[in-house]
Formats: C-alpha cells, structure tokens, sequence
C-alpha cells in the first residue's frame, strides 16, 4: 500500500522545518575553540522520504500520460561525511537511499555548525545528483539542491545522537520520453527526515592548561597598590573559571582575572602573588597555578628642598621687597615654611610668602633666611639676597624752555609708496605730505640743539612683508638714508642723525594698526568703515615708514597713518594723482539776528 503525504501532513513537515531553523537562530552559540571540533563528522542512521513530485503514470501511454505522485519512501538509510577545516565551517558529502521505488541521491556543499557542551547545531546547503525509479516507468536522472539543518546531541565526546535532521530536497527530473506531452519536465519538491548516529574522530591533542602572572608595578612603596592579572592557557573558553589568589605581602582580594594588593602595613622585601585557577566543570586537565614577584621598598627619609627668590632683586632704601619661597619633599611628605629673618631691615611672613621693609638699612647685600621642616622634623634652610643702594641724586633741573620746546617737538612717523626709494633713483619716494612733516621736524629739532647739543633723532627704517628679506632690508635702508638726507638739506646736522633699518621686522600687527585708526580723531565714522574694507592693504601701508626717536626723552614718533592727506593714496598704493582723502568741516552754527 502507498502511503501519501496529506496537505495536512506535509505543512506539519514543513513547519517543523522552520522551527529547526528558528532553534538554530536562537539557540545559545557560544564560542569555540578548534580543540573542541573533530577533524571529521561521519553520519549513519534512517532515512524517510517525501519526494513530493508528480510523474507520468506506469505503463501508461506517453501520447496521453495520467500524472502519478510518487508516494512516500519509509524504507531508506543516510550517510554523510563532513571535512571540518574551521570550528563552524566544514565540506560535507553526501549519500542518501530509499526503496519501495526507490530515489539515491549524491549530494555535496558547505555546512555551518555550532558546537555546545551539550550537542550541536547545524545547517546545510548542497548540490545533489538524484536519481528516480518508478516501478513500470523506469529511472530518471536529475540535477537539484538539499537545503536543511538538524540538532546532534552530544553521547560521549566520540559519539552524537542525531536527534533530527529535516531537509527540502528539489531536483529537475528527466522522462523525455514524455517532454512533448508535459509541460515541463517532472520536478521533486519533497521533504527529507534523517535520525542516526554522528562519529565524530580527528580531535586535536588536548594541550595541558596552563597560567601566567603578571603584576604592575613590579616595585612599588609601602602603602601603594599593586595589581596582579592572571592569563589563563588552553582552558575552555566556554567554561567559567575561578581563581583563587594569595600574596606573601600585604592583603589580595580578587576573584576574577585581576586582583588588587594592598600594601599598607606590610614589611619592604621581595613579595610573591599566585593564583590557582580552576575549572570546575572539566574531569581532568582543569588546574593551573602561577606566580609572580614585586618589590615592595620602605618609604625613603631625604630631606625636603626649599628655594625663595626676591622681587625686585634689587631695590632703594626705604622700597619694599616681596619674598617668595617654596618648600616641598622628594619623599611626598607634607613640608611648611617658617621663622623668616632678614640680616636688615624688617621682614613679616607665613608661608610662601613674605615682605622686606628696607627702611633704615644701610647699603650693601640684605640676605633673607627661610627654614623648611617636613612632618619628620627633617628640615633645609633656604636664602635669597636684596642688594639695597641709596636713592639716585634728583635729576638737573629743565629750564621752562626746554621743557616748552620738548613739549613743542612733535614727532610723526614718515610713510613711503611701495618699493620706493628704487635703487636707481635713491633721492625719490618721499611724497609732498611726508616732506612737509619733515620740514617741520628739522625746524623744531635745529631750536631744541641749541640747549641740548647731545640730542640725537634716531631713525628706524622699515618695509612691509612682501619681498625677500634682502630685497625688504635694502629698501629700509634706502629709506632712512633718505630721510636723513632730506633732514641734512633742511639744516639738521648729519653728526644728530642715527639710522636703523630693519627690513620686514617688527612688523605692526592688524591689532595695532586698528587701534591706531580708531585713535584717529581726524577720520569720520564712515570714512573709518570704508578704510577698514581694505585692512590688508592700510596694514601694507602702515609698514612703509620710517619711525622716528629723540634720545635724550627717549619720545617715540605717532605711528599714525596720513590718511587726510593729499597724497594718501599713493602711500597707500592708488592711482599717481589721487583725489583727496578729506574730512570735509562741518559747518559752525550761527545765531539768526533778532528782526528789529
């Protein structure tokens, strides 16, 4: 008697079939290492088989054939032989057989499995060789696929029970004898149960369990901790392990990998850390013991250190001085400042910190005494020195006219166009604004020599960023040269005259350069605006000068850039006859005379 599959029956099968692969995704997966994957998987056991195809009834004319389904195959065995070379990955072949008609199929592919302590789980996906006979119609050959997954349950480390093993299995039959009547060639759509024992051989040799130690630091004062980690070998990864853990110095406490020491209280020597570690869950080949050693030093007793250094270092009669001083341990143990003395004068102080009154001290070296101590009572002294001088003779007395004419002498720097004076040309370049500035320079300076005959106007030449530095340095040059010059020819002596040049140095920054224009009380809001589109280029400008010092006040020149004057554009670089930068005056109010 046949026996068919129901639709009942084969949505049973295939539910089943998703639930095996539901518990594959689900299941607990834990890693492993390749000491727990054999080297080969050999599977035997009971084969059933729903082939789920359709073919020409037997004996049945192939002009007119009736469709037959092929019914369940109960007889059957199934094996297969699987070269793990990866602890999940592995090449399976496979061979399967069932009778009562019968189908073989001959498959091959790749199986993923995850092993457990328990068991394992794995799925498959093959390409299969079948092979169909029929009583009364004859075998057919055809080419498909086997695709599944099963649980194996773990009887020894040798031996698993393969508790189930469900399979779509598909292939194309051939029957050409019936092509021109069918629509197609007969395909199987069928479902593959297997159940059967799994040889597992070719383990690797268990290497022995083993630990190591380390500890950090490896030297450590009395008082600091110390931390030792345990690094476990070949135990099984999927296993938890304990660790049991002593130390000949000071107190361990730690039940996992790390654990801490606690040296307070404990004797300066050499210290053992060890730890044993277990696996409870292993029969044999489960313990391991290490070790490591530390230093443990009793805590050193130097001295502290101290230094003070005075503000100023050196001071007039009757100033006061402050005294600052510090005082620390190599040994990190608390240290304080105190009993300030001073060999003249007054001192007063606590702490880091203390005060020279030099009132009433004679002239010479006045030396500062601090003293140090630690918590021990260990303690260094500490000096500094305050050289006291009497109060500089008043300075000689200005006569009002001079001090009028100082007052009088206005000193602006002096702006140059680009590269200007040219080396062919080192007369050029001072534009009519700059020449008028310089005028009256020479006129004030030539009336203030005749009360201060050792004055000297210094010039310092400088030239923007653009350039090479020797193109820059020679063009500063030129240009104080012919400042000097121009000063000569308005009667200055030339023995006054100092020059500097210093090329692209010292250059003013975006901020100076601002400030310089929101100091400049000649410019209208608006104006300042415009000119502040144009930063870059005023800062180019700016740079272009000549700075002028007189010697004897030290007075430096206005560094303000002449942006009202007539020339201003071709200082700042425009056109060779620009219009007047002017502020325009507002008009003064006048009062409307009363009608009479």
């Amino acid at each position: 008697m046949q026996v068919r599959v129901s639709e009942h029956k084969r949505t049973f099968l295939l539910s089943l079939f998703a639930l095996a692969l539901v518990m594959l995704a689900g299941a607990n997966l834990q890693a492993q290492d390749n000491s727990d994957t054999p080297k080969y998987d050999i599977f035997v056991g009971y084969q059933w088989l729903h082939p789920g195809a359709n073919v020409p009834t037997p004996f049945s004319p192939p002009s007119n054939p009736s469709t037959f389904q092929v019914p369940d195959m109960t007889k059957g065995f199934g094996s297969s032989v699987t070269f793990n070379f990866h602890p999940h990955w592995g090449l399976e072949g496979d061979f399967g057989h069932n009778w009562d008609n019968y189908e073989t199929t001959v498959s091959a592919g790749p199986r993923l499995m995850f092993r457990t302590d328990d068991g394992a789980y794995f799925i498959h996906a093959m390409v299969s060789y079948n092979r169909l006979g029929i009583d009364g119609l004859g075998p057919s050959n055809g080419v498909g696929g086997i695709f599944g997954g099963g649980t194996d349950y773990k009887l020894t480390r040798a031996v698993s029970w393969r508790i189930f093993e469900a399979d779509y299995v598909t292939a194309q039959q051939h029957y050409g004898q019936f092509v021109g009547t069918f629509a197609a060639h007969p395909a199987e759509k069928g479902i593959r149960l297997r159940t059967g024992l799994v040889f597992n051989l070719g383990y690797p040799e268990n290497k022995p369990v083993s630990a190591s130690v380390t500890v950090q630091p490896s030297e450590v004062m009395v008082g600091e901790p110390v931390t030792a980690t345990a690094s476990p070998s070949n135990f099984n990864p999927k296993h938890q392990l304990n660790y049991e853990w002593t130390s000949t110095c000071g107190k361990i406490t730690g039940k996992g990998e790390t654990a801490s020491i606690d040296t307070n209280g404990a004797s300066g020597g050499n210290c053992t850390a060890s730890v044993h570690v277990v696996d409870p869950k292993a029969k044999k080949n489960g313990e391991a013991s290490a070790s490591a050693s530390f230093t443990v030093k009793e805590p050193p007793k130097n001295p502290p250190t101290a230094s003070c250094s005075a503000n100023p270092t050196s001071a007039q009669v009757g100033a006061m001085v402050t005294v600052s001083c510090t005082c620390t341990s190599p040994d990190n143990v608390p240290a304080t400042l105190g009993n300030y003395t001073a060999s003249s004068g007054t001192i007063n102080g606590s702490g880091g910190t203390a005060t020279l009154d030099t009132t009433g001290a004679s002239p010479g070296t006045i030396t500062v005494h601090v003293t140090c101590t630690d918590q021990r009572g260990l303690n260094t002294p500490a000096t500094t020195e305050v050289a006291v001088q009497n109060p500089p003779p008043p300075p000689p007395q200005v006569s009002p006219e001079v001090k009028e004419l100082e007052a009088r002498l206005a000193l602006h720097s002096v702006y140059f166009p680009t590269a200007l004076p040219t080396p062919a040309n080192p007369n050029g370049g001072l534009v009519k604004s700059q020449q008028a500035t310089l005028t009256t320079l020479a006129a004030d300076f030539k009336k203030y020599l005749e009360s201060k005959p050792e004055a000297h106007l210094i010039l310092e030449g400088h030239a923007d960023p653009r350039g090479s530095a020797e193109f820059n340095q020679a063009l500063s040059e030129r240009r104080v040269n012919r400042t000097k010059n121009f000063l000569v020819e308005q009667g200055v002596p030339a023995g006054n005259i100092d020059t500097k040049a210093f090329g692209a140095q010292q250059q003013l920054t975006a901020d100076q350069v601002k400030q310089s224009l929101d100091q400049a009380s000649d410019i209208t809001p608006g104006e300042k605006a415009r000119i502040t589109k144009n930063m870059r280029t005023i800062i180019l400008a700016s740079n272009r000068r000549v700075d002028v010092t007189l010697s004897t006040t030290g007075q430096e020149s206005v560094r303000q850039f002449p942006f009202n004057a007539a020339d201003a554009l071709t200082l700042i670089g425009g056109r060779e006859k620009p219009k007047p930068l002017t502020v325009v005056p507002k008009k003064p109010m006048t009062k409307k005379k009363p009608k009479k």
